[in-house]
């Protein structure tokens, strides 16, 4: 299983950023270090995505215990496949998350995808191997692979945050849609995961009224 960059390697791809893209220089230099987001990998960190999209982060903690204690600890395709749709309805899901849920370990099961060796895949195989998959979008697959799998070069153009952060380096006056933010992402390669990080982090820090943008765009 791939594991996360090191303190180190974060810092040393964030210096890079500032050179391939000059127009990071106030995001990195306001943003201070940061940890990358690891969660769980595999079939059940894919699941527990897809549980709690759409929550608040109280609700999603709530509903993914209630989750492990249903199948008695035992997240994996095989038993949550073997769990009826009303069961899962039970602990809370949705009938679309539980059927979502389904979609995940029958694809698995099937051999469709195997989140055992998922990462013998490069990146682009990986992330459409999990969209052939009903219920897996392009921002699920690409946020999975970076925080579940620790890939270092992917984006998910299609976040909202990601978009007003890159409006804000670029000083232009509109958000960039999800094809044109992957386009300008391409330019950060191969730090596109560790620009998404530093993004994020400068998007909130600007939100919660720590930072404050030295040129906001009009």
């Amino acid at each position: 299983m791939p594991v996360p960059p090191t303190p180190e390697q974060i810092a040393a791809a964030r210096a890079a950023l500032v050179i391939l893209d000059p127009r990071l220089t106030e995001a990195q230099a306001c943003v201070p270090v940061f940890e990358w987001r690891s969660r769980t990998g595999g079939f059940e960190g894919l699941f527990r995505m897809i549980v709690e999209q759409q929550v608040s982060v109280q609700s999603a903690a709530a509903i993914w215990k209630r989750v492990i204690d249903g199948l008695s600890g035992e997240v994996t395709p095989e038993r949550v496949l073997a769990t009826e749709i009303a069961a899962l309805r039970a602990m809370g899901l949705s009938v679309q998350k539980a059927t979502y849920g389904h979609e995940i370990a029958r694809a698995h099961v099937e051999g469709r995808i195997d989140f055992d060796h998922l990462e013998r895949l490069s990146d682009e195989e990986a992330v459409a191997k999990l969209v052939a998959i009903k219920g897996v979008g392009r921002w699920t697959a690409d946020t999975f692979l970076m925080f579940c799998e620790g890939r270092t070069d992917v984006f998910p153009g299609g976040d909202i945050a990601l978009q007003e952060a890159m409006r804000w380096a670029d000083g232009s006056p509109e958000r960039p849609k999800e094809k044109a933010a992957n386009l300008r992402a391409e330019a950060w390669s191969p730090h596109r995961s560790v620009a998404a990080h530093l993004l994020w982090a400068w998007y909130g820090a600007v939100k919660r009224g720590e930072i404050v943008l030295e040129n906001p765009p009009a």
